[in-house]
C-alpha cells in the first residue's frame, strides 16, 4: 500500500518513514505545502499523513484541494495542534483520523492498518475473492486451501489488482502505486511486464480462480474465472 507523508519536522518524518517502509508500505514524503500540493495533484495513494502547521500553508488547505479534486485517499491528520475546534474542522473537511503529536509508532501503523482496511477491503481482516485469500497483516497468500508464496511485488501487485477488481488499471496506475514516484525515472514497463508474467504463472499453478488479463495498450483488469 501506499502512503503519502506531510511533516516539516525532518526527524519526525524520518521516524515514521522508517516506520512504515519496515513494515512493507510505499512510502512518499513532503517536507512543505508546495512539494505536498505537487504530489497529491498528481498521485493517488492508500493514506495520507497530514501535518496541519506547515511551513508555507496550512495542512487543511491540502484537505480542501483532495476533496474538491474528489479523490479518496484515506486521511490522518497528524499535528501538534491538539485542540477541539482543529480536530472538528479536520473531521468536517473529510480526514478519517486525527492523531495528536506526540505518539508511539505502533499507534500510527495501527491507524494506517485500520484505514487502509477500512478503505479498499471494506473493515476486513482477510481479503477473499474466488479461492484466493489474502491476509494483508502476513502479507500471506492461500489460493486452494495451500500457502502460494509471493515476493514483495507480486504481493503488492495482486492486492493492487484484487483492490481495483472491478476497475480496468492502467500500466502507469499500478507502476506509481507499486513502485512509487521513482516510476518517473523508469524509461520503460519491463518491471512490470516482469512481476506479471510470474504471478501469472504462480496463480495459474496454484489453480486459482482469478487471473490478470492484459488489456492491449491500456493495462490489466482482475477477472474471475
Amino acid at each position: 500500500m501506499k502512503i503519502l507523508i506531510i511533516e516539516d519536522e525532518p526527524q519526525m518524518l524520518e521516524n515514521m518513514r522508517q516506520t512504515l517502509e519496515r513494515e512493507q508500505y510505499i512510502v512518499e514524503t513532503a517536507s512543505n505545502f508546495a512539494d505536498a500540493n505537487d504530489k497529491i495533484g498528481v498521485y493517488n495513494y492508500d493514506c495520507i499523513l497530514l501535518d496541519i502547521t506547515l511551513p508555507d500553508g496550512n495542512g487543511l488547505e491540502l484537505l480542501k484541494q483532495l476533496k474538491a479534486m474528489g479523490k479518496e485517499d484515506g486521511v490522518i491528520i497528524v499535528s501538534a495542534k491538539d485542540s477541539l475546534d482543529d480536530r472538528i474542522k479536520g473531521l468536517n473537511l473529510g480526514a478519517d483520523d486525527y492523531l495528536p503529536k506526540p505518539f508511539h509508532m505502533a499507534e500510527l501503523h495501527a491507524r494506517v492498518k485500520a484505514i487502509v482496511r477500512r478503505r479498499n477491503f471494506e473493515g476486513n481482516n482477510r481479503i477473499e475473492i474466488g479461492n484466493v485469500s489474502l491476509d494483508p497483516e502476513s502479507r500471506s497468500v492461500v489460493i486452494h486451501g495451500k500457502e502460494v508464496v509471493l515476493n514483495r511485488k507480486e504481493y503488492d501487485v495482486l492486492t493492487y489488482m484484487i483492490s481495483n477488481k472491478t476497475r480496468l488499471v492502467t500500466k502507469t496506475a499500478l507502476a506509481e502505486h507499486v513502485w512509487g514516484d521513482h516510476i518517473d525515472q523508469a524509461d520503460s514497463f519491463d518491471f512490470i511486464y516482469s512481476q506479471i508474467k510470474n504471478l501469472r504463472k504462480k496463480l495459474s499453478d496454484a489453480e486459482a480462480t482469478i487471473e490478470i488479463d492484459a488489456v492491449y495498450g491500456v493495462g490489466y483488469k482482475l477477472q474471475l474465472i
